[in-house]
């Protein structure tokens, strides 16, 4: 049986410099090598600091990045795993207030909602607009895209790749 390969980004959003090692460790022992990451000033957060890494490994490897990294005091990130054979793609977010998010994603990156979900959020609404709103917006996880938007934004002349909120 081959194993079939997934290529993603995980991005260090805010991270102490304490926990920075620590952080490293966490990812090479998932991806199965040395990282030797580029950390960089966040802006955002004077005093943290922020990095990103392409990987490649078998699919499933951007939900073993985000386990590795939860729940670490004062750590925001976010995982991507692109769209491979037989496997939709994926987006992991957490921040220390919200926790972890989780979201199928398709070949562009936008997150898809399931029908269960949705029939969920009008069905829960009862008629109340806002309550669908509300849940339509958790499915989306626009909190955690709310609270880490101005975390995206890096320093002048670094690498950037930006994640744009869809919808």
């Amino acid at each position: 049986m081959s194993v079939v390969m997934a290529h993603g980004v995980l991005f260090i959003h805010s991270a102490p410099s304490a926990l920075c090692p620590h952080i490293e460790w966490a990812i090479g022992s998932v991806v199965e090598k040395r990282t030797d990451l580029q950390w960089t000033p966040q802006p955002a957060a004077p005093g943290m600091l922020r990095t990103e890494l392409e990987w490649t490994g078998p699919q499933g490897t951007g939900s073993l990045l985000a386990s590795a990294l939860r729940g670490w005091a004062h750590l925001r990130y976010e995982v991507t795993e692109d769209q491979s054979p037989g496997a939709d793609g994926s987006r992991w977010c957490h921040t220390p207030e919200l926790g972890i998010f989780h979201a199928a994603t398709d070949v562009h990156g936008n997150i898809m909602v399931s029908e269960d979900r949705i029939r969920y959020a009008y069905e829960s609404g009862a008629g109340d607009p806002s309550a669908v709103y509300h849940e339509l917006s958790l499915a989306l996880g626009e909190a955690w895209d709310d609270e880490l938007e101005p975390f995206r934004h890096a320093a002048d002349g670094a690498n950037v790749r930006w994640l744009h909120q869809v919808g």
